[in-house]
């Protein structure tokens, strides 16, 4: 069946006020270039506030195809957007043992070690959205801190597995967590103290403490970011007037929230020991396999 959609690399000249829009597109990214990769959702949020870009679902949409044919033609890099949902597996494969160990050589120069098993607690970042994780993983990777997308927790599997997995830990637990002001965000804070404490207390985690990051009131105020009316059809008890979703928050804002955060959470002095063995077993990897390479 024919088709006027682009697939693959496509050519495009784009007209001179649609070209206007991608070089604010393009300065957005420029500005962010250590968040990389944005969503969309976060372009759109830095446009309605600093490029004066309407605030409607239409414009989201608007913006949403344009990003995704400058991307088909080149004029935006593909990397330096998120927008991925896939999921692939036994995609890995060697040509050889010798090739493997190779490999694993290179690997041993990347070892991360436990960095939180010398922490009185352990500590994790919960992200709403899930195309945010990587950007927040960029932020917390470096503490050993792990980031979750709370997307799948209408499960009760998830939450099982969840709190089943900060019971093994046998050490208190603290979220952090990033999501949208509105009801929906709220809940999933809620119910993760909840639902996900009550099967990790049962499964011996010795407590769970969920601390909201982002996004609070007084951010809002603080960033002047731009908000929406809740759903009416939302019943759920909500003490604001107003929603904002996490996207809107300046990523480096929001990295500088999250970074500030994990550090008033870790023990600095046994992070700095964990990093030093770190170094250390890095290279007695790197050599031990180098004599197998022989």
């Amino acid at each position: 069946m024919a088709t006027n959609r682009p697939r693959g690399f496509a050519a495009w000249k784009p007209q001179a006020k649609t070209r206007q829009l991608l070089d604010q597109v393009q300065t957005v990214l420029d500005e962010y270039q250590d968040s990389l990769p944005l969503t969309v959702r976060q372009i759109f949020y830095r446009l309605v506030a600093t490029a004066g870009f309407d605030k409607t679902d239409q414009a989201y949409e608007r913006l949403l195809n344009l990003v995704n044919r400058a991307r088909r033609a080149g004029l935006v890099p593909m990397d330096h957007i998120r927008d991925d949902g896939s999921i692939s597996a036994g995609i890995s494969r060697f040509d050889s043992p010798a090739q493997f160990l190779a490999s694993c050589h290179d690997w041993a120069s990347t070892f991360e070690l436990d960095l939180l098993q010398y922490q009185p607690q352990h500590v994790e970042v919960l992200c709403e959205a899930g195309g945010m994780v990587p950007q927040l993983e960029r932020v917390a990777r470096p503490y050993g801190v792990a980031v979750r997308s709370s997307g799948g927790f209408d499960s009760t599997t998830v939450k099982h597995q969840l709190g089943k997995a900060y019971g093994a830990l046998r050490k208190p637990v603290t979220v952090l967590h990033v999501g949208d002001l509105d009801p929906s965000g709220v809940h999933i804070c809620s119910n993760l103290a909840e639902d996900v404490g009550a099967f990790a207390s049962r499964y011996g985690c010795e407590s769970l403490q969920v601390l909201r990051l982002a996004v609070t009131a007084e951010q809002q105020a603080a960033f002047d970011l731009p908000t929406s009316k809740p759903k009416e059809k939302d019943k759920r008890e909500y003490p604001y007037d107003f929603t904002v979703q996490a996207e809107a928050l300046p990523p480096d804002q929001l990295a500088a929230i999250v970074r500030n955060a994990i550090e008033q959470q870790l023990d600095l002095a046994a992070h700095e020991l964990a990093l030093a063995q770190q170094a250390e077993h890095r290279q007695q990897l790197q050599r031990t396999i180098a004599t197998l390479l022989t």
